[in-house]
């Protein structure tokens, strides 16, 4: 249903006069039109990397239909819903519906720690509630569980649920899991460094965050797989591992922020609880920047 490289979008704020970060809409929709320049296949906004958990309500359905109404069908809006609170995650999926989305993308419920039953039953619920395609996200660094290959196969069963993405970094995991879903359901690598291997084994694409400042050779490496080149696929794969490091260098989005300001295009500023780059690790990240601008040069000649 969806493939390709689908960049997990940075939502740029701005101070107003009092000081509050808002939005930067004006900053949003020059990245979106860059990231189309690029020939990204996809859209996630308001997700994790968009701060989710710091946007009000207003502020996450306005996101998801400016993303709608720019992009205006070229490619897809898969729209982020997730919440540890069921009910609201529901609300939120209805509302990205309504706003023309192409699917969800929701997260187990974080904090909760809820068991595998619980898990289960959360997916089910917003899926039965909201007939939209929707992508389950196993992240077990922020939620704390992690999706069993079991759990995934029932839900799979679910004709709403359409596809995960898989951020846990273990292809043994990933492997068990294929090897329980049913085919036609699609996986989406969450973990822009192993996306090679992730790809291999057969998943449909990557949901990334790299690709807010890299997009151009996130998209030559799975284009490239696409069309059997793993030799061109493997040098886009190790021209990005320095950069992906970085990017997670602390928690993400404060290091992919710092880069798309340096990079001239959007203020980084964070809201609390996160806070900014210090100036070592700024440079840093601008460090590899630089060598990651000589690599893919030297990558776009080969």
């Amino acid at each position: 249903m969806f493939h390709g490289v689908m960049t997990a979008l940075v939502t740029p704020f701005k101070q107003n006069s009092d000081k509050q970060w808002v939005v930067d809409e004006d900053a949003y929709c020059a990245h979106l039109d860059r990231q189309m320049e690029a020939g990204i296949d996809g859209f996630i906004p308001a997700g994790t990397t968009g701060e989710a958990a710091t946007l009000t309500f207003d502020e996450h359905k306005r996101l998801i239909d400016m993303t709608v109404q720019h992009v205006n069908g070229r490619i897809p809006v898969i729209a982020g819903t997730g919440s540890n609170n069921t009910a609201e995650s529901i609300e939120l999926t209805q509302a990205a519906k309504k706003l023309g989305a192409d699917a969800a993308l929701l997260i187990s419920p974080y904090y909760n720690k809820p068991m595998q039953e619980g898990i289960y039953q959360h997916y089910k619920a917003v899926a039965d509630a909201v007939h939209l395609p929707q992508i389950l996200y196993n992240v077990p660094g922020r939620t704390h569980s992690n999706i069993s290959p079991e759990t995934t196969a029932r839900l799979a069963s679910h004709p709403h649920i359409v596809g995960i993405k898989d951020a846990t970094a273990d292809l043994a995991h990933l492997t068990r899991t294929f090897m329980r879903c049913p085919d036609g359901f699609e996986f989406y690598s969450g973990d822009d460094a192993t996306t090679l291997p992730f790809l291999l084994l057969g998943g449909s694409g990557v949901i990334s965050v790299v690709s807010n400042v890299a997009p151009k050779t996130m998209k030559k490496l799975t284009a490239s797989l696409e069309l059997g080149d793993v030799e061109t696929a493997k040098a886009a794969h190790f021209s990005l591992q320095n950069l992906s490091d970085a990017m997670f260098m602390q928690s993400n989005p404060i290091p992919v922020k710092a880069a798309c300001q340096l990079l001239g295009w959007m203020d980084g500023g964070l809201r609390l609880p996160l806070t900014t780059l210090n100036h070592e690790d700024i440079q840093r990240l601008a460090s590899v920047m630089q060598a990651f601008e000589s690599s893919e040069e030297a990558l776009t000649l080969a």
